[in-house]
């Protein structure tokens, strides 16, 4: 299998990871996340299918995910959703996700050094910061169900530790 099948293949992994995430989460505001998650591998296995193939790659476009994910926090604690008592027993699971989106980080950075091509090196590049974008989604994620008081935790967090890009 080469390069671009194995990340094709982990982005179609990651993509039914998070719809299967996604279905098993009653609160709207999570499934709403892991729908932009999933969205977000679906778009990443064009582009590396579109390298594969070496057609014209238009440029990936600036992702707004963080700001979308912000916003649907924003949106759970004014709506004052509360998260079900399988999502709070899901930990695991979104854990797993955290750590899958930071191995697809290094696997990209990798390849990244790996390839001649400079357009195939600066899209590996771009992906593996999407994929850290993720990983920090899922680390407040993570943060925000862990908390005893989860209400407060967008104030408190102010996610400081999330870049803008």
């Amino acid at each position: 299998m080469d390069i671009f099948e194995f990340a094709m293949q982990m982005e179609k992994d990651g993509e039914k990871y998070y719809i299967e995430l996604m279905h098993q989460c009653n609160t709207p505001g999570l499934k709403k996340i892991f729908s932009f998650l999933a969205g977000e591998e679906a778009k990443h296995y064009t582009y590396i299918d579109n390298l594969r193939q070496k057609q014209d790659i238009p440029p990936m476009v600036e992702t707004k995910i963080l700001e979308n994910v912000k916003n649907v926090f924003v949106d759970m604690k004014t709506e004052k959703q509360t998260l079900d008592s399988e999502t709070l027993q899901a930990t695991a699971a979104f854990i797993r996700a955290r750590d899958v989106e930071e191995k697809s980080r290094n696997f990209y950075l990798e390849k990244a050094e790996e390839v001649d091509d400079p357009e195939a090196k600066s899209l590996l590049k771009t992906i593996a910061d999407e994929e850290l974008n993720h990983f920090h989604i899922m680390e407040n994620l993570i943060e925000f169900i862990s908390r005893p008081e989860p209400g407060n935790w967008l104030e408190n967090a102010e996610w400081h530790h999330l870049e803008d890009y």
